[in-house]
C-alpha cells in the first residue's frame, strides 16, 4: 500500500530529529523580543536580582517593595546561573528552557519504552507543538520548572504501577526530594495536581495492595492474591508530610521575621485564591475550553480516538474502564484529577493548568498504542485519512504552532514590544559610559527597574532633593510626571533618549533627564 506524505514523514528515520529541531527552535524564539513587562515576569526576575545585589536569599520583595509571594528556589537557580554566565537574560530564562527540553526528552523516552517509537514521537510532539509549551519555555516564571517536578513525581508513580513493584525506601526518598523541590518552587499547589488522582486510583486499585498486606492470620485467604502485581500509587505519608514541613518552616520564618509576609503571602496569595474578592474569579469550566484550544490538535485527536474506541464497544463505557490497564488509568486520574482540582479554585489563569499537559501527552501515547486498531476499523470511505491520521496530526501541529509562534514574534518586533527594555538598556549603557549616578522615579512598569539594574525606585520628592544636592546626574521619569518635575530640577534638560510603548490600551512613555 502506497503511503501518503504525512504518513511518510511520521515513519521516516529523520522525523524525530526534524520534530525535535522545530520544537526546540520554537521554544527559543517564542517570547522574542525578550521583555519583562507582562505575566508578572518582573516580579519573578527581581527575586534573583535582589539576592545578588542585596543578599536577600530567603525572602525577597517585588520591584514595588511588596513581599515576594513565592518560595526562593528558582531565584537561587537564576542567581547561580548569573554567577556563571554574567547575563541576566540567560539566568532568568534558562531554567524554564532547560525544564521544557528535559520534559520533552523524558516524555519521548517514557512513551517509547512503554508504547513504541511512533507513540513516543507523538507524545514528544504533543508536548512541544501546542500553544502553551513554547510560550512558557522562556517565560520568566515558575510554571515550567514546577511542571517538570510534578511530571517527575507522576512519572515515578507511573513506573511503579507499570512495573508492579513495591515502594522501597530509595523511592520514598526520591519522592520526598521531588516534593520538597516543588514546595520550594510554588508551595503546596503540587498537592492539587497529584493527590486527587492518587485518591481515585487507590480507590479502584488499592485493594490488591491492601490484601497483600493482610496479616498471616488470614492464612490461605490471602494466597490467591500473592501472585498478583502490586498496583499502588501511594508510597507512604512521610514524604508528603516532611516536604510540607520544610515549606511551613520557610512560611513560619517569614511570618515571624518579615513585615507584611502574613498579609501578602498567607492571606492575599494563598487564602484569597479560594475566595472571590481579591483575585478575579473565573467560572468552573474556565480551564476546559482553554485547554481544548491551546492543546489542539492533540486534544481533538484524543477525543476522536476515545469516541472511535467507544463506538467499537457499542458505547459501553464501563467496559472501557474495566479493560483499561492500571498505568493508563493512572494517567487518566493524574491529568483529569489535576484539571478538576484546579477548576474548583476560583482564581484561575491559563498557564496555571500547564502541569496537566505532560500526563495528557502520555495518555495520548497510550491511546495510540492500545486503541489504534479501532481507527483502522473505520470505513474505507475515510481513505488515506483513515491510515495516516497521526501523520496529519503531526504535520498540522507543526504548521499551526509554527505559524502562530512566528507570527507573534514578527508582531512583537513590528510593534516594538520591547521598547521599554531597549530604552532601559540604552540608558544603562549611557550612564555607565558617562559614569552618571542614575535613579528611576517610581512608575507602574516594574520591569523598568530591572532594565536599569536598580534595586528600588525613588519617590519624586526625594528625587528632587537629591538632584538639587547634585547627588544624582540622571533621572528616568514617566511622561506623566515629567511636566511637574522638570521645573523644580536645577539645570535639568531632557535627553533625546525616550520610550513610548502601547500597553493595555494606553501609551506609556519615559524620558531621561540629565544635567
Amino acid at each position: 500500500m502506497r503511503l501518503c506524505w504525512p504518513e511518510n514523514f511520521l515513519q521516516g528515520k529523520r522525523s524525530v530529529w526534524i520534530t525535535a529541531a522545530i520544537t526546540f527552535f520554537l521554544f527559543l524564539i517564542a517570547n522574542l523580543p525578550w521583555q519583562l513587562d507582562d505575566y508578572d515576569q518582573a516580579k519573578q526576575a527581581f527575586t534573583s536580582f535582589e539576592m545578588i545585589k542585596e543578599g536577600r536569599w530567603f525572602y525577597q520583595h517585588t520591584p514595588h517593595e511588596h513581599v515576594a509571594t513565592k518560595p526562593p528556589l528558582i531565584g537561587w537557580i537564576s542567581a547561580g546561573l548569573f554567577s556563571i554566565t554574567r547575563s541576566w537574560d540567560i539566568a532568568w530564562r534558562l531554567p524554564s528552557f532547560l525544564a521544557a527540553v528535559a520534559m520533552a526528552i523524558l516524555l519521548f523516552r517514557a512513551a517509547t519504552s512503554a508504547y513504541g517509537s511512533v507513540a513516543g514521537l507523538i507524545a514528544f510532539s504533543a508536548f512541544g507543538l501546542n500553544l502553551l509549551s513554547p510560550r512558557l519555555a522562556t517565560l520568566v516564571r515558575t510554571d515550567m520548572p514546577l511542571a517538570l517536578v510534578i511530571f517527575l513525581i507522576g512519572l515515578l508513580i507511573w513506573e511503579k504501577i507499570r512495573r508492579g513493584t513495591v515502594w522501597k525506601p530509595r523511592d520514598r526518598i526520591c519522592l520526598f526530594a521531588l516534593l520538597t523541590v516543588a514546595m520550594l518552587i510554588k508551595g503546596p499547589i503540587v498537592y492539587a495536581f497529584l493527590l486527587p488522582g492518587i485518591v481515585v486510583f487507590q480507590w479502584r486499585h488499592g485493594r490488591v495492595g491492601a490484601l497483600l498486606r493482610l496479616p498471616k492470620a488470614f492464612g490461605t485467604a490471602r494466597r490467591p492474591y500473592q501472585s498478583a502485581p502490586l498496583q499502588s500509587a501511594w508510597s507512604s505519608w512521610w514524604p508528603w508530610v516532611a516536604s510540607l514541613a520544610i515549606f511551613l518552616l520557610w512560611a513560619i520564618g517569614g511570618i515571624l521575621f518579615i513585615p507584611g509576609f502574613f498579609h501578602e503571602v498567607v492571606v492575599r496569595e494563598f487564602a484569597a485564591r479560594f475566595a472571590e474578592t481579591v483575585h478575579h474569579p473565573q467560572p468552573v469550566y474556565f480551564y476546559l475550553p482553554h485547554l481544548l484550544h491551546k492543546f489542539a490538535p492533540w486534544s481533538v485527536l484524543m477525543i476522536a480516538v476515545a469516541i472511535v474506541d467507544l463506538h467499537t464497544r457499542n458505547w459501553r463505557l464501563p467496559s472501557a474502564f474495566r479493560e483499561m490497564s492500571p498505568e493508563t488509568f493512572w494517567l487518566l486520574c493524574w491529568g483529569v484529577g489535576g484539571l478538576i482540582a484546579m477548576s474548583l479554585i476560583p482564581s484561575k489563569r491559563v498557564d496555571r493548568i500547564f502541569p496537566v499537559v505532560p500526563p495528557l501527552c502520555l495518555l495520548l501515547a497510550s491511546q495510540i498504542n492500545h486503541r489504534v486498531g479501532a481507527l483502522r476499523r473505520l470505513p474505507e470511505a475515510f481513505g488515506t485519512a483513515r491510515r495516516s491520521y497521526l501523520g496529519i496530526a503531526l504535520v498540522s501541529a507543526i504548521l499551526f504552532t509554527g505559524v502562530y509562534t512566528i507570527s507573534k514574534v514578527v508582531a512583537g518586533y513590528r510593534d516594538h514590544r520591547d521598547a521599554l527594555a531597549v530604552f532601559g538598556r540604552k540608558v544603562r549603557h549611557e550612564a555607565e559610559a558617562r559614569q552618571w549616578r542614575c535613579e528611576v522615579v517610581s512608575a507602574k512598569d516594574e520591569g523598568l527597574l530591572l532594565y536599569l539594574r536598580r534595586t528600588q525606585f525613588i519617590e519624586p520628592d526625594r528625587a528632587l532633593a537629591e538632584w538639587n544636592r547634585e547627588n544624582i546626574d540622571a533621572l528616568v521619569v514617566s511622561t506623566e510626571k515629567a511636566p511637574a518635575v522638570m521645573p523644580q530640577l536645577q539645570g535639568a534638560a531632557v535627553s533625546q533618549l525616550k520610550s513610548n510603548q502601547a500597553r493595555d490600551g494606553r501609551q506609556t512613555g519615559y524620558v531621561l533627564i540629565t544635567r
